[in-house]
C-alpha cells in the first residue's frame, strides 16, 4: 500500500493509472486520504529521516556531463 502512494507520488500519475500489480486504486487512495488527515505519513516521514543511515546520495543533473558524442 505504501509503495502504492510513493509510486503516486513519485510518477505525478492520476490515481486511476496506477498499475494494477498496487491493488485497486480507489483502496490506495482511500487509505492515503485517511492517512493524510490523520499525519500518518508525516509520522512516518519523520521517523525514517531520523534514522537516516547516509546510504544513499543524490546526484545532482548540474554535474553530470555527456561526452560530446553521446547526442541522439
Amino acid at each position: 500500500m505504501l509503495e502504492a502512494m510513493l509510486w503516486i507520488l513519485r510518477t505525478g500519475a492520476p490515481w486511476r493509472d496506477l498499475p494494477a500489480e498496487y491493488g485497486c486504486w480507489q483502496s490506495v487512495y482511500t487509505r492515503f486520504s485517511r492517512w493524510s488527515q490523520k499525519d500518518v505519513l508525516k509520522r512516518v516521514f519523520d521517523k525514517l529521516a531520523q534514522e537516516r543511515d547516509c546510504e544513499g546520495y543524490m546526484i545532482d543533473g548540474t554535474i553530470v556531463r555527456a561526452h560530446q558524442d553521446a547526442t541522439g
